[in-house]
């Protein structure tokens, strides 16, 4: 049931958009497709994106308040706990913006990647296309004439998947120094998940975008690079020399 329900509302809505792009972009290029598809869900996940921005923005400004209720309450207790919730509450923060986002962005992933592990390219499979949507006369699987779209270990792509994914985590998380630094246990845990979140995570996704088809990868790029954009033009500067 849940692998129908799944077919209905992600794969082939995915699978019709990318076939129709296919077929009006130049050379019928999977890639240039895949890159379209791509900024098409971005424009249209912009809203949550933006909140989840904003989101960030403010729990940054709110930080010096947060840390005065940890020193007034208990560490790591109810209470405290209650006293954070109430702030972000007042403060119109939505700290779990970022993971709505997130959640949005992995369906999208996996159904892409069905797309190409099962046969759904360079062959259209008609009978998923729906009535207004026609198979492309041609389809080009490499990209630019460089990369097959439908291989995988395209060592190119991982390393542009990983210097995105740490940009766009630099970006978003701010310079080391705006963390806490307290030696507590909040404090500690803290510093773990940012270190993670920092480098441990892009080389995770970059161990991912190895394995998998290419097409993968170049919409989670393509995805970094529209989120950085859209950071820089809120007023966020590129200063990876700060710490």
């Amino acid at each position: 049931m849940i692998s129908a329900i799944f077919d209905k509302i992600v794969f082939e809505p995915l699978y019709n958009g990318l076939i129709y792009i296919v077929g009006v972009v130049p050379g019928h290029d999977v890639g240039i497709a895949v890159i379209t598809l791509t900024v098409l869900v971005r424009i249209i996940i912009y809203p949550l994106s933006q909140r989840a921005i904003k989101s960030q923005q403010a729990l940054k400004k709110i930080s010096p308040l947060v840390e005065e209720l940890k020193k007034k309450y208990p560490s790591n207790s109810p209470e405290q706990t209650l006293a954070v919730m109430a702030l972000y509450k007042e403060h119109n923060i939505h700290p779990f913006a970022g993971l709505g986002l997130l959640i949005i962005q992995l369906p999208i992933l996996i159904g892409l990647y069905l797309v190409f592990a099962h046969g759904g390219l360079p062959a259209v499979d008609t009978t998923r296309l729906y009535g207004f949507v026609g198979a492309p006369t041609t389809v080009d699987m490499w990209f630019l004439g460089i990369i097959n779209m439908g291989s995988s270990h395209n060592i190119v792509l991982t390393l542009l998947t990983v210097v995105t994914q740490f940009a766009y985590t630099r970006l978003s998380l701010g310079p080391v120094k705006e963390h806490v630094a307290e030696s507590s246990f909040s404090g500690d845990l803290a510093r773990s998940f940012d270190t993670q979140a920092r480098y441990i995570l892009p080389i995770i996704i970059g161990i991912f975008a190895y394995s998998i088809v290419a097409a993968a990868p170049l919409y989670w790029i393509t995805s970094n690079v529209c989120m950085i954009t859209q950071e820089y033009i809120g007023g966020r500067r590129f200063r990876f020399g700060e710490k």
